[in-house]
């Protein structure tokens, strides 16, 4: 059976009210993570921050989404639908479960087990369909127009993206003065997000989401293997590209139609840098040898755009380590 063929979404960017919103869900859900300093000052040549998203419930900063999201549209009878390479659908049923609301969430046959192990913990019996995200996501927005159920993107969603806003704003409070802020990127929605609360949704610089937006340089991050977001916000429209294999399987796929998170990164001039699997994997070594913290590829990105060279640290550098999530075989081969 072929899935329903969906009309372009019509999806605009997050409001003032929508970010204020999404901190007050977030904060009344989850406790902030830790912002440490790592010892990798000899490698990187500058002050290496780490924001400890692995530490969320889920392993991933994606539960801060899911829960402004699943807060704001899961209010019907017919619930949510997601589609996730793992730690978003994670996200997405932990919020459902703690609000209430009926899920089904949509994974690619060949995700990581862990994730899929982790949905089974949260009581959700994953759908796999495919054999990748776009695959996923095809079917899931086909079954969410069926059923008359609310469409949660991993990353194309204001709540989502107000939602994920929500770990750079804890960054604001933890460390003062001015940083560069290194976002891994896969849809987009955790950078989204990241310019929205260095810059705030407009201009203004009455904007209390404003403040700081001359003091924090973001840069985003990919594998080399899927520049879906940076093809994007080159282009000027969404340009399908060549998705690889990855280390980084979080940050893999093509962008939805109409995604608005290329054309928020562009308007703010944020810069990207690209990284390939050796780097990846040292990294994610390093992370777990050298500072004692399990980090998923996806996670690991943002050193490994420092070990590559891909990112010219100026001052502090507060890595967004987004998930823990990888599977222990992979991790034993990586640091043996």
């Amino acid at each position: 059976m072929t899935d329903v063929e969906s009309p372009l979404r019509t999806v605009e960017p997050p409001t003032a009210a929508d970010l204020d919103h999404a901190r007050h869900v977030v904060a009344a859900e989850l406790a902030p993570t830790p912002l440490v300093r790592l010892p990798l000052d000899d490698l990187v040549g500058a002050d290496v921050y780490a924001k400890l998203e692995t530490m969320q419930p889920t392993g991933s900063f994606k539960v801060r989404g899911a829960l402004a999201a699943v807060a704001a549209l899961g209010g019907t009878g017919a619930g949510v639908v997601t589609a996730s390479a793992g730690n978003h659908g994670l996200g997405v049923a932990y919020a459902a479960t703690r609000l209430g609301v009926p899920v089904t969430v949509v994974v690619p046959s060949n995700a990581s087990p862990a994730k899929i192990e982790g949905l089974r913990r949260l009581g959700v019996e994953p759908v796999l369909h495919g054999t990748s995200y776009d695959d996923a996501e095809a079917h899931a927005l086909g079954l969410a127009a069926r059923a008359g159920a609310a469409f949660v993107s991993a990353y194309n969603d204001p709540y989502v993206i107000a939602g994920q806003a929500t770990c750079l704003a804890e960054v604001r409070d933890q460390l003062h003065g001015g940083f560069t802020a290194v976002v891994p990127v896969g849809g987009g929605g955790l950078l989204a997000g990241s310019v929205l609360a260095a810059h705030g949704p407009t201009r203004a610089a009455a904007s209390p989401w404003s403040s700081a937006a001359a003091r924090i340089r973001v840069i985003g991050v990919e594998s080399a293997a899927s520049r879906a977001v940076s093809a994007a916000a080159e282009a000027g429209a969404i340009t399908e590209v060549e998705v690889g294999p990855t280390l980084a399987d979080g940050l893999a796929g093509n962008l939805e139609p109409g995604s608005i998170t290329p054309g928020l990164a562009a308007a703010h001039g944020v810069e990207f840098a690209a990284v390939g699997e050796e780097h990846i994997a040292e990294a994610v070594r390093l992370l777990a040898t050298r500072c004692g913290l399990i980090v998923e590829g996806a996670g690991a990105v943002g050193l490994a755009a420092l070990l590559a060279g891909a990112v010219s640290p100026a001052g502090p550098v507060v890595l967004l380590l987004t998930g823990r999530n990888i599977a222990a075989g992979a991790l034993s081969t990586i640091i043996a």
